[in-house]
Formats: C-alpha cells, sequence, structure tokens
C-alpha cells in the first residue's frame, strides 16, 4: 500500500516535506496512539498500535529510512533525494 492509499482509507492526515538534503514523511494517528511502534524492513513502514498494524511502501529510491513516532504522529525521515 502507498502512503496515498494508507491515509484515504483511514483518515489519516499524511505531509510529505521536501528539503535539500531528504525528505520527512508524517502521519497523525491522533492522541490516543500513545502505545504505537514503528519500523522499516524491507522498502516498507510498519506500525502496529495495539492490535492494529497498519503498512505502507517508502518511495521508490528510498535507501536509508528511520521512523519514530511521538504523541500520535509516525515520522519517517529519508535521506538524500527521493
Amino acid at each position: 500500500m502507498t502512503l496515498d492509499q494508507f491515509t484515504r482509507g483511514d483518515e489519516q492526515i499524511a505531509r510529505r516535506y521536501e528539503y535539500e538534503d531528504g525528505s520527512v514523511l508524517a502521519v497523525d494517528f491522533g492522541t490516543a496512539s500513545t502505545d504505537a511502534a514503528a519500523d522499516v524492513a524491507d522498502g516498507t513502514v510498519i506500525v502496529v498500535d495495539g492490535d492494529d498494524q497498519y503498512e505502507f511502501e517508502l518511495p521508490d529510491g528510498a535507501a536509508d529510512a528511520h521512523t519514530f513516532i511521538r504523541n500520535g504522529v509516525l515520522t519517517v525521515e529519508l535521506e538524500g533525494n527521493q
């Protein structure tokens, strides 16, 4: 699933920010997602929130990605030009 497909179906708010040295994806899961955890495996971001699991593909060419969740907002930092 792509980020656009993921946010459209579940009504999450997502933004992509482009910077000179990389980009950042931010997805708001809401304040109820305080115990959520995220990881990246084989170009896919996996978010586990209680009994729910969400997955979406990173953009093509995303080689180095870092994820973290704070206050219900998933942040994916991508290095380089995506």
